[in-house]
């Protein structure tokens, strides 16, 4: 059994279109400078848990609420946590920095709307190791939302050993 453990995070989107973030402080798992004899530590992300909730109740978003939007999990760097500006083409899975993220469609029917659609999510086999001190939740609100919804996400990690050559290409690959 590996030495697994929870974080948690989320944002909530508000009821007009944007984009909003919340970073997740890894510093105190991550280390990915090799001392002396010692090694590195990333952070192994093996599965990453989306749930999304009215923003008032711990209730699902109410079937006669419309709005989309895309969440997802990255391993980047200088976003500001609340609103800012998302450049194009980067919330999706052919990003490198993209650990894992969902799709929610309100359409307000009455029969309520399918549930979030994951796109991408790290593996048990393969985890996303993470070699920066953060990773930020975000939002990207396409169609206001009529009421307020809260992106809520829970990952199972650990943190792990990495050998310079290893820590050398995971630096490559999450440097922007």
């Amino acid at each position: 059994m590996k030495d697994v453990f929870y974080l948690d995070t989320s944002v909530t989107t508000g009821t007009s279109t944007g984009t909003i973030a919340q970073n997740l402080d890894l510093s105190s798992y991550v280390d990915p400078i090799a001392r002396n004899r010692s090694k590195g530590t990333g952070l192994a992300i093996y599965k990453v848990h989306f749930d999304i909730t009215a923003a008032d109740q711990n209730a699902p978003v109410a079937a006669s609420a419309t709005g989309t939007f895309r969440a997802g999990l990255m391993s980047i760097t200088n976003i500001p946590d609340g609103s800012f500006t998302l450049q194009d083409n980067v919330l999706n899975a052919a990003s490198d920095l993209m650990i894992a993220g969902v799709n929610f469609y309100a359409g307000g029917t009455a029969a309520g709307d399918p549930a979030p659609h994951t796109f991408l999510e790290p593996s048990k086999e393969v985890p996303y190791v993470v070699v920066r001190d953060q990773v930020v939740l975000i939002a990207d609100i396409t169609t206001a939302m009529s009421v307020s919804a809260i992106v809520n996400i829970r990952l199972e990690c650990a943190q792990v050993t990495l050998d310079q050559a290893t820590l050398n290409q995971l630096l490559r690959t999450q440097t922007v």
